[in-house]
């Protein structure tokens, strides 16, 4: 979050030069720190409102919340707070700043296509993440990526509609600025995305790891990825900024395969095969 801090500010400072206007640096200011703030405070309820999500009925889910607070006991964590998306694509993610703010999500599609003991795997997985910490670099990932976006596309907006100033015009070193900052416009989504993408396969084994460590039965999780693989439809309510969070690739299609090295480091999540063959210790 620092470096987002710090980053944002350079970026605006560029594009304060490059438009001639030192008011978009204090712009760039003030946005960064809000930014900042509601990223730690209220990610986990953005991701939630985009994902679609809402709280499951304990009457309803009563085995889905039964393993859920078991599962919680047996790792030594406060029960999330679970919720259902009304989505045929088998899914599920964990979000929220820290353990006593957890939220664990499932789809309908997921409830639907899995046994218990299957269902127990895929929401242990879920629970390390909450336990290995990884929730809230995964959620606030989402708001500070997607602003970076939004900046950047503010800023070429802006260009096409004539925003830069006249001296800009007919000064070199305005000129150069200008140039870096349409270059900081491009690049910025795409090493944030880069940044967002690898941090979520690392954490993806390791969420495995743990998961069967939890369980103590490996195959259920196994098993549970490959019936996903092979129900995998795309999510209907789904944006880059949320796919890492997600158990699965939520944009992945069944029969689809991603082997090429441009594709693969593009990739929100480890390739199912890899995954399974490390959860059976092949």
């Amino acid at each position: 979050m620092s470096v987002f801090f710090i980053a944002v500010i350079f970026i605006g400072w560029a594009f304060s030069l490059a438009f001639g206007n030192s008011a978009i640096l204090y712009v760039a200011v003030g946005f960064s720190i809000v930014m900042n703030v509601v990223s730690f405070w209220y990610s986990d309820k953005i991701v939630l409102k985009l994902s679609g999500a809402l709280p499951a009925d304990e009457r309803e889910y009563r085995e889905l919340h039964n393993i859920v607070e078991n599962l919680s006991i047996t790792a030594g964590l406060p029960k999330p707070r679970v919720f259902v998306i009304h989505d045929p694509s088998p899914n599920a993610f964990a979000t929220g700043r820290d353990k006593e703010h957890a939220v664990v999500a499932v789809t309908k599609g997921l409830l639907s296509i899995l046994n218990r003991t299957e269902l127990e795997g895929v929401l242990a997985h879920e629970l390390s993440h909450i336990g290995n910490r990884d929730i809230l670099l995964s959620t606030v990932v989402v708001v500070l990526v997607g602003f970076v976006t939004i900046l950047s596309d503010m800023f070429i907006r802006a260009t096409f509609w004539g925003g830069i100033g006249r001296d800009s015009d007919n000064n070199r070193a305005g000129l150069i600025m200008f140039l870096i900052g349409i270059a900081l416009s491009i690049l910025a989504p795409i090493a944030a995305s880069l940044i967002h993408l690898a941090i979520s396969r690392k954490r993806e084994f390791l969420a495995d790891a743990s998961g069967a460590l939890l369980t103590r039965y490996p195959e259920g999780l196994a098993s549970a990825l490959e019936k996903i693989e092979a129900h995998a439809v795309p999510m209907r309510r789904v944006s880059h900024a949320t796919a890492h969070l997600f158990l699965s690739d939520p944009y992945k299609k069944h029969g689809s395969r991603q082997v090429s090295f441009l594709t693969r480091i593009f990739m929100s999540h480890p390739p199912t095969e890899e995954r399974t063959r490390a959860l059976r210790g092949i």
